[in-house]
């Protein structure tokens, strides 16, 4: 049995668990999850190395966790149902007066996130889905916590376009604000 360099196990043990989460949001599946995440690993450990060489590792590492994750799922043949299934376990959902009606506005909602680009739609998931801090989320993406809110603000805009929200009023707003 070979041993693995401290700093990779070190690297391991503190993401896995996140990574773990986010790939079972999308795959919905936990064996898949870890499937995808013990290859994510893998491909990791094989250019350790270059991963730890290259100026952002974290970032490095997402990246190729998100991309096995993505490629799992279109190998089980599966669309993506990572928004599909978050929809029906919102706060929103739980708390209405009109099931249906809010269920039909998650799902909207949800369909918009997942045409987010990729690493607002990540923000968006880790924040909102998973309950992290700023903080968090900028550790395991390998970006500052500044690039997490310039993303989540981001989101939010691209999100109120597409469903037609009037966006002039909050624009105003969030640039008096921040």
């Amino acid at each position: 049995m070979t041993k693995l360099p401290v700093d990779f196990s070190a690297f391991h043990q503190m993401h896995r668990a996140a990574y773990i989460r986010y790939a079972e949001t999308v795959l919905n599946n936990r064996a898949d999850a870890e499937e995808a995440v013990d290859a994510a690993f893998e491909r990791l450990l094989r250019a350790w190395p270059s991963v730890l060489s290259s100026e952002n590792p974290d970032g490095y590492a997402w990246r190729a966790l998100r991309n096995i994750t993505i490629d799992t799922g279109k190998a089980r043949n599966r669309r993506p149902v990572l928004l599909d299934m978050a929809a029906f376990r919102t706060e929103a959902l739980l708390k209405a007066v009109d099931p249906i009606g809010q269920l039909e506005e998650s799902l909207n909602l949800f369909c918009h996130i997942r045409r987010l680009p990729p690493r607002q739609m990540d923000v968006v998931l880790l924040l909102h889905a998973h309950g992290m801090t700023n903080q968090q989320v900028a550790a395991e993406l390998g970006i500052t916590p500044a690039s997490v809110r310039s993303n989540a603000r981001h989101a939010v805009r691209r999100l109120r376009q597409l469903l037609a929200l009037d966006t002039d009023t909050d624009t105003d707003t969030e640039r008096t604000a921040g």
